[in-house]
């Protein structure tokens, strides 16, 4: 329910580039129209269970989220189970992941609509300890920071921003301690969005472990069902093979090793 304001919100910015789109076909900038078709993308029930299948189609994990999936990926970044967690969202810190990897992408560019163009993206690291140790702040106070300048479940505080925000919590300590003018600002409900944070719905109820390449059941999901074209999915199935060909030798290399 606390999510919904940013949910509607990204619904109203998806029905205006539709008013867009539609604007700049009947005025024939294509350009412009494409800019604003990507921002249209919808994310339908039909394309998730299609996702699922295709992923254990290919013998690769995945992990229904209960929640907020940075949360689901941060607890297992916490459990060792998975090594980092990935997304363009700084939330990943929050929910608590000790290693966060930003602009992990296959191709290395990021298309910009709104200019029409790509830009090259780099991977980014950020460790928690290391990042909460260079700003002087303990998960806790940077929660509150973040309920300051803005999170998922709230609206900002105007004329608040990150410099400002990092300033009054290293002062203060905490929200309460806040002065009184800027405590009436912030959203009553702010001790629910920091326990989102501290204490997220997640669950155990998941698998990292590979499982093996379904290859007739491949070609029967995307060549038949989806209309892919066999060639296309024959070039991607031999170079996942090589791939866990190349995952599988040093746990190989090892054992002959140890066997001599």
């Amino acid at each position: 329910l606390l999510k919904r304001g940013e949910i509607e919100k990204r619904y109203k910015l998806r029905e205006k580039a539709m008013r867009e789109w539609q604007e700049a076909l009947k005025e024939g900038d294509y350009a412009k129209a494409f800019s604003k078709a990507v921002m249209t993308g919808v994310l339908t029930s039909e394309m998730i269970d299609d996702a699922k299948t295709l992923l254990k189609l290919l013998g690769i994990p995945w992990v229904q989220a209960p929640a907020e999936a940075e949360a689901q990926a941060a607890y297992m970044a916490k459990r060792g189970d998975v090594w980092a967690s990935s997304s363009r969202d700084y939330d990943s810190l929050l929910f608590g992941t000790p290693r966060l990897v930003r602009y992990l992408t296959i191709t290395g560019r990021e298309f910009l609509p709104s200019k029409g163009i790509s830009r090259p993206l780099k991977p980014e690291l950020i460790v928690l300890e290391e990042f909460l140790s260079e700003i002087g702040l303990t998960r806790e106070q940077l929660i509150d920071l973040a309920i300051l300048i803005g999170t998922d479940f709230n609206d900002g505080i105007k004329g608040i921003g990150p410099k400002t925000a990092l300033s009054l919590i290293k002062k203060h300590g905490k929200i309460e301690d806040l002065p009184k003018e800027i405590r009436e600002k912030i959203p009553s409900h702010y001790q629910e969005i920091r326990k989102i944070f501290l204490e997220p719905e997640v669950t155990d109820d998941y698998s990292v472990r590979y499982g093996s390449l379904m290859e007739n059941e491949l070609y029967e999901f995307l060549c038949v069902k989806k209309g892919f074209s066999k060639p296309r999915v024959k070039r991607v199935v031999q170079r996942l093979k090589s791939v866990q060909d190349q995952m599988q030798q040093p746990d190989l290399e090892r054992w002959i090793k140890n066997d001599s």
